[in-house]
């Protein structure tokens, strides 16, 4: 239990500052419903699928190679190597990125408007010059900083936005801010992503001017030998989790006005679905490094199947608390002009379980990263993208957007499955199987019997009530067969 403590500990401290900095994020989103159309939100989508993908090029897996090697390589000689690796790397594919624009932004289905790429290109930049600092503030375990950072980042993000879009608009049609220009609504948005990614790169000033120009040549090879699968296991990863957005205009069956409208409603409920991805991300911010850390110990096995079996059972709970209350959550996503965000709520369980799977792949990943398999890991997210294509070019034209959240459904669930039998071959842990997939039933399972009120029509409340009720018979079962545990853990913070 000590080492689960230990974890606890960790995900609290990056966990904490991970789940404001997304929850206000979310906000963010749902700010952006209410001052947006449905097509205009699509375009956020579609433009905001594409800068992941660069993402991942960007970063190439140097992040998790900087967790894996600090513990056997001088730590200041990896960080020296990275960060040059990083900045040289950074600026020769912006430069690409910006001599494509033009390109990229009809590819992209914004002709005319390679701005929104060099704007695009901009975010990029700045977010990869921070990530091995912020890697590092995490391995030494300075999470006041990190929180500090990634908080103010999101805060000047969010003032901007407000600012560029709510009240620059009425201050312009006063007769001030002559430079601004009222047609320009979603290039101002990622304007003010690119100005905060900046602030967030002037915070870390200290960390980012730590390192010294010294490569070592040697150290970078291996480390990008270990590193390059990461990158091919990060696109699978985006094609999974992008890809219907990025091609939904041009498989569905309708003009782009109509489908970029459908893919704004789907674009705003995925967001809702944010609520377990941020679960997953503050346990990751403390998991990754937890995980490496505890290899070398002889029941890290043991330690890996507990930190599952809590892990699931606190996904089960963030499912049902996004599920059962889709009532509240439809009214943050219409209050604006355009209701029609409202008819895609059905899709959000959905895309919230498949979530829950893209969870409990996260932690089983940690079989392949510690054997060196990390080739294993491309194949098992190849399938899931592979399941992602073939899915969504056809249920997208039957069942619109429908179709892409169950597509996602299909590939999480499947990839799950692939990394639990192959890693239980190559690296066993004794995860309590049963009951992990009796948590989901459950969780599940209560959704269900509360959906049967909303399609017999009960009003508001009764729908409330029985999604209370049900979130008190999930937490009630999960606890039961841990009250041993729970019980010595608060007679000790009361002794």
């Amino acid at each position: 239990m000590g080492n689960i403590k230990k974890l606890a500990g960790a995900t609290i401290w990056y966990g904490i500052p991970t789940i404001l900095h997304r929850f206000l994020g979310f906000i963010l989103q749902l700010f952006l419903t209410s001052v947006f159309p449905a097509d205009k939100f699509g375009e956020v989508g579609q433009l905001y699928a594409f800068i992941p993908f660069c993402n991942v090029i960007f970063t190439y897996g140097l992040e998790t190679s900087y967790f894996r090697f600090t513990q056997s390589v001088d730590k200041d000689r990896l960080y020296n190597t990275l960060s040059v690796s990083m900045i040289v790397s950074t600026i020769l594919f912006s430069g690409v990125l910006l001599v494509g624009s033009p390109v990229l932004a009809d590819g992209l289905g914004f002709p005319g408007r390679s701005h929104l790429v060099m704007l695009a290109t901009g975010v990029l930049f700045f977010d990869t010059l921070t990530t091995i600092p912020f890697a590092r503030l995490r391995q030494e375990g300075r999470p006041r900083k990190f929180a500090a950072v990634k908080l103010a980042t999101i805060l000047v993000q969010i003032v901007l936005t407000v600012f560029l879009l709510k009240y620059a608009p009425k201050l312009h049609a006063a007769g001030y801010l002559s430079w601004y220009n009222p047609d320009l609504g979603v290039e101002y948005f990622v304007i003010a992503n690119m100005i905060a990614s900046a602030c967030s790169l002037l915070f870390l000033s200290k960390e980012y001017s730590a390192f010294r120009w010294k490569f070592d040549k040697m150290l970078w090879k291996e480390v990008i030998l270990y590193s390059w699968p990461l990158v091919a296991i990060g696109i699978g990863g985006m094609i999974n989790e992008m890809l219907s957005r990025l091609i939904f205009p041009q498989v569905y069956p309708a003009t782009r006005e109509v489908s970029m409208s459908l893919l704004g409603i789907f674009s705003a409920n995925y967001k809702l679905a944010v609520l377990v991805t941020i679960s997953i991300n503050a346990f990751r911010m403390g998991a990754e490094p937890f995980f490496f850390n505890q290899s070398g110990r002889q029941d890290a096995q043991q330690t890996y199947a507990r930190v599952m079996k809590y892990f699931t059972m606190f996904l089960g709970a963030v499912f049902l608390v996004v599920a059962l209350f889709q009532e509240v959550w439809v009214w943050f996503i219409t209050r604006g002009a355009d209701k029609s965000y409202a008819e895609g709520i059905n899709i959000v369980p959905v895309l919230a379980m498949a979530t829950v799977f893209l969870g409990i792949y996260y932690n089983l990943t940690i079989w392949y990263k510690l054997t060196n398999r990390n080739l294993m890991g491309v194949w098992i997210t190849l399938g899931g993208a592979l399941v992602t294509i073939i899915l969504n070019i056809w249920w997208i034209p039957q069942f619109s957007y429908t179709g892409s959240a169950w597509a996602t459904f299909a590939c999480y669930g499947s990839m799950m499955a692939a990394s639990y039998l192959l890693g239980q071959k190559y690296y066993p842990v004794p995860y309590e199987v049963s009951r992990i997939l009796g948590y989901l039933a459950l969780a599940g399972g209560i959704y269900v019997l509360q959906n049967l009120l909303r399609v017999e029509g009960f009003g508001f409340w009764p729908i409330q009530i029985a999604g209370v009720a049900g979130m008190g018979v999930y937490l009630a079962v999960i606890a039961w067969p841990e009250r041993k545990i729970i019980s010595r853990l608060l007679l000790r913070k009361a002794g």
